[in-house]
């Protein structure tokens, strides 16, 4: 049984990976109004990935007695920069999540709580995956700079 505690983060994590969602979303669909369809198309790739960890997270902590409790999701940007820009801010969310994340497995240590901590050691090992590739993607777009963009729009539009 999931502690009140631990419940509650869970919540809070639940929310804010349904607000990464938005926010890649929001991203995407920056993108396909300029009619960069790659850069669009990893993005919603991004998002649904992200609602898919809250599914996750609700699936376990109803498995565990959690009592999960959906709130407000605060309202994402809409107005981005260049591409750079874009998945600079992307890098930087995904190292706040794997912060919040290790926050989580710090509560689900202090609560004595094996099986939440094992459960989240899939988000650790994923976060280390999400933030190199956003930093390689940030890497490869300073690298191409502005003017060779649209390679690596192509490059995403594969993924």
């Amino acid at each position: 049984m999931l502690s009140r505690k631990l419940s509650d983060a869970l919540n809070e994590q639940i929310l804010a990976e349904m607000w990464s969602s938005n926010l890649y979303l929001s991203m995407s669909i920056h993108f396909a109004q300029l009619g960069m369809d790659g850069c669009a198309h990893w993005l919603k790739k991004q998002s649904q990935e992200e609602l898919e960890h809250a599914y996750e997270m609700i699936d376990y902590s109803i498995k565990r007695g959690g009592q999960v409790k959906l709130d407000q999701i605060n309202v994402v940007p809409t107005a981005f920069g260049t591409p750079l820009e874009v998945f600079e801010h992307v890098y930087q969310h995904e190292v706040h999540v794997s912060e919040l994340i290790d926050r989580l497995v710090a509560i689900a240590h202090e609560e004595k709580d094996n099986a939440t901590q094992d459960f989240l050691w899939g988000f650790v090992r994923e976060q280390v995956e999400e933030e190199a590739t956003a930093k390689n993607i940030v890497e490869k777009l300073k690298m191409y700079g502005e003017h060779h963009v649209a390679i690596m729009d192509h490059q995403l539009g594969k993924r």
